[in-house]
């Protein structure tokens, strides 16, 4: 038999691993180690979500359900959408329930790309874009953001892109990692540009809830783009349900049928406990997701405060939570720093090469952490620093 290895598709052999990933696997080895390196709620779930789920699995809720979701969860997904975003979706056709805003995306893109098709996207980014737009057979085209706009992506940037290939347009704001955001007239820019060369637009809206100085606008609230926008969200990260796996894409009903066929052979279904905790989410939980929300704002303001303090410059993230500091000025590459200070001082932050290449020269710190351990951090990242410069 041939070596095993020259069986794997040439798509998978060629993604890289994750490099959140290959960080996180280092930093479970370690013991007492300060983590700001995951993008994960330290909360959990509301206690009326868990207590949704155990009365769900306690009363026989162990069964498939439709291809798209339960209706009833569709419906409160187009209640809160409608309520939140101002965008009008009918839950019988136009919305699906996907396991984690992950898979969303996955079949956004499957659905929508033939091979050779372009995808415009930004860097930095989540680590998966340009992964999941190969594995779909498409091609990525990377835009990088930087520091000096705020990493906002300006539609000027993506006109120098464009080519006759370009079929896709796909953003993140809030971003992760940078936690940027758009403004109104950015956004509208970014929604003439759509429409301006038809694209299809991918809004992951995954952080949208964690928005702190500015009001929150997506790209699909602007003339002619609900029609052409696919308006991804989920329960992870402003629920903190992350284990629940529970995504949505709301779109024209051409677009979500296409993205259910690849879901009805490949998924079947979204898991039904999580469904049921998900109704229960939405129906109650914007007292829980806005105190979290201040706790994170709180979080965000001491660890600028600190940074700027230490001398190291970082843009005032407005939504997600994570911050970006520029910590080039150290001399060393990202992974070098952060390894380093991972070994030295058992704090781990993500190289900001992690996120694309245009990272170099920055590294990710996640505060969705405990104040005190994020105190304890910024603690030692003064010591580092003073034995480093």
């Amino acid at each position: 038999m041939k070596n095993l290895e020259s069986y794997i598709s040439d798509k998978v052999r060629d993604v890289p691993r994750s490099g959140i990933r290959d960080f996180f696997e280092i930093v479970a080895e370690r013991k007492d180690v300060i983590s700001l390196s995951i993008g994960e709620p330290d909360f959990v779930a509301p206690w009326h979500v868990r207590e949704a789920t155990a009365y769900a699995v306690t009363n026989g809720a162990t069964s498939y359900t439709a291809n798209l979701g339960m209706l009833e969860l569709r419906q409160e997904v187009s209640t809160y959408i409608k309520d939140k975003f101002k965008l009008s979706y009918n839950p019988a056709k136009e919305i699906l329930i996907t396991v984690g805003a992950s898979e969303a995306i996955d079949l956004a893109l499957r659905a929508l790309l033939n091979p050779g098709d372009e995808v415009l996207y930004h860097e930095p980014c989540y680590v998966s874009y340009a992964p999941v737009i190969s594995m779909a057979h498409g091609i990525p085209v990377l835009v990088e953001t930087n520091v000096k706009n705020n990493f906002m992506l300006r539609a000027s940037d993506l006109e120098k892109k464009i080519t006759e290939k370009t079929k896709v347009l796909m953003l993140n704001f809030p971003t992760n990692p940078t936690g940027a955001t758009l403004s109104h007239d950015v956004a509208k820019e970014l929604a003439e540009f759509a429409v301006k060369h038809d694209l299809v637009v991918i809004t992951d809206e995954i952080y949208s809830e964690l928005t702190y100085d500015e009001d929150r606008i997506s790209v699909a609230n602007f003339p002619g783009m609900q029609e052409r926008t696919i308006f991804i969200h989920g329960m992870s990260k402003a629920w903190a349900m992350t284990g629940y796996r529970i995504g949505y894409a709301c779109a024209p009903n051409v677009l979500i049928e296409a993205m259910m066929k690849i879901h009805q052979y490949t998924i079947m279904c979204a898991p039904v406990l999580s469904q049921k905790a998900a109704i229960e989410a939405l129906k109650n939980g914007d007292v829980h997701v806005a105190k979290m929300r201040d706790e994170y704002h709180r979080r965000r303001n001491y660890i600028i405060a600190e940074l700027n303090e230490m001398g190291i410059p970082c843009h005032t993230p407005e939504g997600a939570f994570y911050v970006f500091p520029d910590i080039s000025k150290f001399g060393m590459s990202s992974k070098d720093f952060c390894m380093k200070f991972l070994n030295e001082y058992d704090v781990a932050c993500v190289p900001g090469t992690a996120f694309g290449a245009s990272g170099e020269g920055f590294m990710r710190c996640s505060y969705a952490t405990a104040f005190e351990s994020i105190k304890i951090a910024m603690k030692r990242l003064r010591h580092f620093i003073a034995d480093i410069s």
